[in-house]
């Protein structure tokens, strides 16, 4: 493999195959830090059970999927809970809505089909598909991973939806020092890029450097010496709410095909990254 972040330093701030991207850093030449921006992720199975339980005695018009790992927690519980027919009855009969070739798969092993999906794997990209439906006055059931989603949830209620919120998984904070470490790296310029592969590493990071008054020196590493990387669009979606604008981010939303983006950007040079940037909110990807 070609040596392509030689001299270069990455933080990871996803915790899960961390190794792994540690060591596919090290075989381009480069160094990997782990900086977790995220803590476990675990089950809420109480939050669980009472949204089934909503589910099952009001039944949505339409059920607006986010994760295909968050779908299959439902018919996992409903199956404990005894419902999983009644469950899929309900949910075959609403109009579905999915965000995501995961969520999609996730309900073709059961034989459904969303009747809107987003165009790009993009939150963006879902409202648009949403354009020739009126969601005036429908309850809507929008599952989400563990974290909130604020401008979907937003954009729903501008367009007079009731909106029930279901979180099947918690994220639960990282170690301080980690944040520290992180926000410490990104300020003294002591990394070359940080990948992130969630939204909630985002979101904590964020939180941390506020806290500790050093946003806006975080933002000024981002737009000019520390390139951002990201695994997906959504996870550059909250990359982008936050301000972070130098993104690269690979075609294939898989955390392999991320480093190797990222190792391509590095050797090709700044000015000619694979990135993308505040002007593609729309999710496309562009060569700069």
């Amino acid at each position: 493999m070609a040596l392509r972040m030689a001299g270069k330093t990455v933080a990871l701030a996803g915790p899960r195959k961390s190794e792994e991207m540690k060591t596919l850093v090290e075989k381009m030449g480069g160094v990997a830090l782990l900086r977790p921006a995220q803590g476990t992720v675990f089950l809420d199975d109480a939050e669980l059970r009472a949204g089934i339980e909503s589910w099952l005695s009001s039944p949505p018009d339409w059920t607006l999927l986010t994760t295909g790992m968050g779908l299959d927690a439902l018919y996992q519980m409903a199956e404990e809970m005894g419902v999983a027919g009644q469950l899929h009855e309900l949910l075959a009969a609403s109009q579905i809505a999915a965000r995501g070739y995961k969520t999609v798969n996730a309900l073709r092993k059961r034989g459904l089909m969303p009747v809107v999906r987003d165009d790009d794997g993009s939150t963006e990209g879902l409202i648009r598909s949403f354009a020739p439906y009126s969601l005036k006055g429908k309850k809507v059931l929008l599952q989400l991973h563990g974290d909130p989603a604020p401008r979907l949830v937003d954009w729903l209620q501008e367009q007079g939806a009731h909106v029930r919120q279901l979180l099947p998984y918690k994220h639960v904070p990282p170690e301080t020092k980690d944040l520290e470490d992180l926000v410490n790296d990104i300020v003294q310029r002591r990394v070359h890029a940080v990948a992130f592969t969630s939204g909630p590493q985002i979101r904590f990071l964020a939180e941390y450097a506020r806290s500790r008054g050093a946003m806006d020196e975080v933002m000024a590493a981002f737009q000019s010496d520390i390139i951002a990387v990201s695994v997906g669009k959504v996870t550059a979606q909250a990359m982008l709410e936050e301000g972070i604008e130098r993104i690269v981010m690979p075609t294939e939303e898989r955390m392999g095909s991320m480093m190797v983006e990222l190792g391509r950007y590095f050797e090709s040079g700044s000015a000619n990254g694979f990135c993308l940037t505040n002007s593609q909110m729309d999710g496309k990807v562009e060569n700069e």
